[in-house]
């Protein structure tokens, strides 16, 4: 890691943010909230929209003049929050002034716009982490502790659905809206060794917007398990829930719920055979179902961003990657683009053949 552009641990580090949109907001607000940074900057193309978001009394300067923030020495990172088709450039702008930089969900808009940005990171000694916040949920830091551990026993499969009344986006289809959401969380579940081989998508626009606005997804494991992703913008009710199914235990966790986040349960389908008996045999004979208790673990309330933007000050003051770097954006941008593939060949199944 590149340690000239990092200050001493006890001083906070100088942080710009690059869009004032939707997403930018939140990134400002966590980081004005965090002791290990100080917010220099907020750039945004409309400044009248930058200086609201910062409020009358800020002192952080609002500009539209991106050269400006990035030739400011005091600023050893940068922030994006503006829309796909613009990280590359941004980013490679940021990242060639020397600068550790976060970008949001996608890393970019293509698998080599990706390769990009964590060679030229990688290259330079900078971090470069991907906004996938719902990873820094105790929800899902949860599941990555029950896959990982073996609480669950071998993964089975994961059903992940997530649906609701959406805004039909303009630039992008509901894949690329709301699946890397998922497609990130199941990234940062997995066991080391354990990934997609392949996607297929189908989806369909009912309401003719010219981009599908439902979608299903179907990832082929290399352990054999499966994983299935629905994303639907047109649905009356909002539904966030996953199903993580192993051999020992499932575990359940619905987003919405207030109360029970998680629960596990000890229920499940078995097959104890002799292994003389043919595969048909111990299909019909040997199956039995268990049918055990269901434990609901208390979950401390956090931030999610609070706790992603706490993980990037990691990775700039240590050199070591966060759960969510470039290399994770890559391997979500990979699905993405081979889903996109599917969906255009009528769900024919595309060969994941990884990031490297």
């Amino acid at each position: 890691m590149n340690s000239t552009n990092v200050q001493a641990d006890s001083e906070p580090i100088g942080v710009a943010v690059v869009g004032a949109g939707y997403w930018g907001p939140n990134l400002v607000r966590n980081f004005m909230a965090s002791p290990s940074f100080r917010l220099r900057a907020l750039c945004d193309l409309d400044v009248t929209r930058a200086r609201r978001v910062l409020g009358g009394y800020s002192t952080v300067e609002a500009t539209n003049d991106l050269s400006t923030v990035l030739a400011d020495p005091g600023v050893q990172a940068v922030a994006i929050a503006t829309p796909a088709g613009t990280h590359v450039d941004v980013a490679l702008a940021a990242l060639r002034a020397g600068k550790h930089v976060l970008v949001e969900k996608p890393l970019a808009a293509t698998v080599a716009e990706g390769r990009r940005l964590v060679a030229e990171a990688e290259d330079r000694g900078l971090a470069l982490m991907c906004d996938h916040t719902y990873c820094y949920t105790p929800a899902v830091t949860r599941i990555r502790e029950a896959v990982q551990s073996g609480e669950l026993g071998e993964l089975h499969y994961l059903d992940s659905v997530r649906i609701n009344l959406g805004l039909v986006q303009r630039d992008i289809d509901v894949l690329w809206d709301l699946a890397p959401h998922d497609l990130s969380i199941l990234d940062f579940v997995l066991p080391d060794g354990v990934r997609p081989v392949s996607v297929s998508a189908h989806g369909a626009d009912p309401i003719g917007a010219g981009r599908a606005c439902v979608a299903y997804l179907t990832l082929q494991l290399n352990t054999g398990a499966i994983a299935h992703v629905h994303v639907n913008w047109l649905s009356p009710i909002k539904v966030r829930t996953t199903i993580v199914g192993g051999s020992k235990r499932t575990l359940v966790w619905d987003d919405l719920s207030p109360t029970q986040r998680i629960a596990i349960y000890d229920r499940g389908v078995e097959v104890a055979a002799p292994d003389e008996l043919a595969p048909d045999q111990r299909r019909e004979m040997q199956i039995s179902y268990r049918s055990g208790d269901m434990l609901a673990p208390a979950l401390t309330e956090k931030e999610a961003l609070g706790q992603m933007v706490t993980a990037f000050a990691s990775a700039i003051r240590t050199g070591v990657p966060s759960l969510t770097d470039g290399r994770a954006g890559l391997r979500v941008l990979e699905i993405l683009e081979a889903a996109s593939r599917s969906l255009a060949d009528g769900g024919v199944a595309v060969p994941l053949e990884g990031e490297d």
